[in-house]
């Protein structure tokens, strides 16, 4: 399966170079990310304005006992705090438990089998999703096969091609993100469109029905995707020297810094829709806007603002003033804070009245914007300094940090009715700003200890020296 003699024709993306079983992970991924975002699109309006509903919410199983113990932490939950305190658990967990399904294949049942599995848990929790009753059991099951799949199929992207293939590597994962975009813009428009006309449960079917093709196309591959793999060698093996403690100390700082853009940024899921739905006026030229198109505006930015950042970065480097990664994620805060308070702006001057979408429209764009600045820049951070014994382990807390933003998210949701929604998105500007503050403060010292990375790194007796580059 290395297809290694055809590096030499790769030109750009070089589809005809890649591996066969490339095509299956991205296609794969591609419609297990348009369930995914389909019905996150949908969770928070549904819950508010359906399943937490005193009439619906004595039907759904195990609601009063995960009310009383959400309320014995933080006190009496009126409807839209519940719902936010369930969402952010539901999204924050989506991304802590890729580290147990990891830990999982490496040691039992491989990354091909893991991904099969998890697609098999996330089909029934959409499925499941389209019953009230089962609602939470819904969540369990996605949650529980977004671990087995999530990590482990990316894992499988990367062992396609030899190690000394970098280039192709790189863009064979190029590849693999754009198919997580398109699904990331197709989930909302296709599943907020039939909720709208049909109903909720109509959306989270059309999400189930994605799921499973998804879980087709892996099948329909498996035979050409590796079963296992291999994580060991003697730079994973060796003992650390205090340099790369040092090192590996500053990333989890920088993750650290990026909770505060990434909360700003993801509260778009889950205020975002209700504060949409209330203050924004949804037709446009006489058409009905569904309030999940909104979140599929971001994902739209990030794809097609790739290229022109790209341009601009590589301008910058020809006058040698383009930022490093650090400077990158600082202006990914303070984009992040503008676009919160712009929202601001817009729900304080609008009062009572509903406000034009272009506010809302232009909130979206500017976060897809930021978060190109700050998440795909954080993840080359890491992968290119982490020293090599602990990066997986350091990449797997990247996505970590998501599992305290979002946790902290469900959390910040329930001020949302106790203050004024200018008040709300203006704490949320700030929260970024704090980011942005950080590289500041810190940015220096943290760029000084990274530069170790790049220098010989500190080996245990008899092992060879590395170079990180």
């Amino acid at each position: 399966m290395s297809d290694a003699p055809r590096t030499a024709n790769s030109q750009g993306l070089g589809l005809k170079t890649h591996p066969r079983g490339l095509y299956y992970l991205v296609f794969t991924e591609a419609w297990e990310r348009f369930s995914y975002y389909g019905m996150t699109s949908l969770l928070a309006l549904y819950m508010v304005d359906q399943l937490l509903m005193p009439a619906n919410a004595a039907h759904v199983a195990g609601l009063a006992s995960l009310r009383t113990l959400l309320e014995s932490i933080s006190g009496p939950l009126s409807t839209r705090a519940l719902a936010s305190q369930i969402f952010g658990l539901y999204t924050g967990l989506v991304y802590f438990t890729p580290l147990v399904g990891g830990w999982l294949a490496d040691r039992w049942i491989g990354q091909r089998n893991a991904v099969v599995f998890g697609a098999l848990f996330m089909s029934a929790g959409h499925i499941a999703m389209t019953l009230d009753a089962s609602f939470l059991a819904a969540l369990v099951l996605l949650v529980i096969g977004s671990g087995l799949l999530k990590g482990n199929i990316a894992a499988q992207v990367g062992v396609l091609y030899p190690e000394w293939d970098e280039e192709r590597r790189t863009r064979g994962f190029v590849i693999f993100s754009t198919g997580i975009n398109v699904g990331g813009v197709l989930g909302p428009l296709v599943c907020g469109l039939m909720a709208q006309l049909y109903g909720w449960h109509y959306g989270f079917g059309v999400a189930a029905a994605l799921m499973l093709l998804a879980l087709a196309v892996y099948l329909h591959g498996y035979r050409h995707l590796p079963a296992r793999v291999e994580r060991s060698g003697i730079a994973a093996q060796r003992r650390m020297g205090s340099t790369e403690w040092r090192v590996s100390a500053a990333l989890v700082a920088v993750m650290l810094m990026s909770v505060l853009q990434s909360i700003a940024y993801l509260q778009m899921y889950d205020v975002g829709p209700v504060w949409t739905q209330q203050h924004v006026a949804r037709s446009v030229a006489g058409l009905t806007v569904p309030v999940p198109w909104y979140q599929s505006v971001t994902a739209l930015a990030s794809i097609v603002g790739v290229a022109p950042l790209l341009w601009l970065w590589r301008r910058q480097a020809v006058r040698a003033r383009e930022p490093d990664e650090i400077a990158k994620m600082g202006i990914g805060a303070w984009l992040a804070a503008a676009c919160n308070l712009l929202l601001a702006a817009a729900s304080y001057a609008a009062a009572d009245s509903r406000m034009s979408p272009l506010w809302p429209l232009l909130y979206v764009t500017g976060l897809g914007v930021a978060f190109l600045y700050y998440w795909p820049t954080m993840l080359a951070l890491v992968a290119r300094s982490a020293p090599p014994p602990v990066n997986a382990t350091l990449m797997g807390l990247v996505y970590v940090s998501l599992f305290v933003s979002n946790t902290i998210i469900g959390w910040l949701g329930g001020f949302y009715e106790r203050i004024s929604p200018a008040a709300f998105w203006a704490l949320h500007g700030a929260i970024a700003a704090g980011g942005g503050i950080a590289v500041i403060l810190f940015g220096k010292r943290l760029r000084r200890t990274l530069q170790l990375s790049v220098q010989p790194a500190q080996c245990a007796p008899g092992s060879a020296s590395l170079r990180r580059t």
